[in-house]
């Protein structure tokens, strides 16, 4: 896996801002992207997919929510959405069997909660956020993108303190 990444730091303040840093990013995506989740259960990654979705166009009406016990979920808006969560994943091989690597294709995006499991299996081109919980309200996400797609996204992004939420790219 490329080590080279672009990286960014923010703080986010609420779930409301998590989905809103979600909506962002997804705005900015053009394309199929993988964007691998890691973090504590309850620190933000649903919620940040919630707001991604939005970000995509997919309709109120569905409402997204974490695929935990159902592991693949496909929501449908300017972009195929794949939202996986591999926490019940016991091996690769199980990966291979449910059909996870046939979704991640260039044209989807496929939003990976639990990503460890196929780690060796993302394309060199993905984003990787990792979620640490402050406080009770407060998260830290950081952002790393590898690969001239991924890289584009967070160029794209408009992230600073007027928006809700304190970045730093590095």
């Amino acid at each position: 896996m490329e080590t080279d990444c672009l990286k960014l730091e923010t703080l986010t303040r609420s779930v409301t801002e998590t989905r809103a840093l979600g909506r962002r990013i997804g705005n900015a995506i053009t394309g199929g992207l993988v964007i691998a989740l890691t973090g504590d259960l309850g620190s933000g990654k649903t919620a940040f997919v919630q707001g991604l979705a939005k970000g995509i166009g997919v309709p109120d009406a569905d409402y997204v929510t974490s695929p935990t016990y159902s592991i693949i979920h496909e929501y449908s808006g300017r972009l195929a959405l794949f939202h996986m969560d591999l926490y019940r994943i016991n091996d690769s091989s199980e990966a291979e069997d449910i059909g996870i690597y046939d979704l991640i294709q260039p044209e989807n995006l496929v939003a990976i909660e639990w990503p460890e499991m196929i780690a060796s299996e993302l394309p060199k081109d993905h984003l990787s956020l990792f979620f640490e919980i402050q406080s009770d309200t407060t998260r830290k996400i950081s952002i790393c993108a590898y690969g001239l797609q991924a890289k584009s996204v967070i160029r794209r992004l408009d992230i600073s303190t007027k928006n809700g939420c304190a970045a730093q790219q590095k």
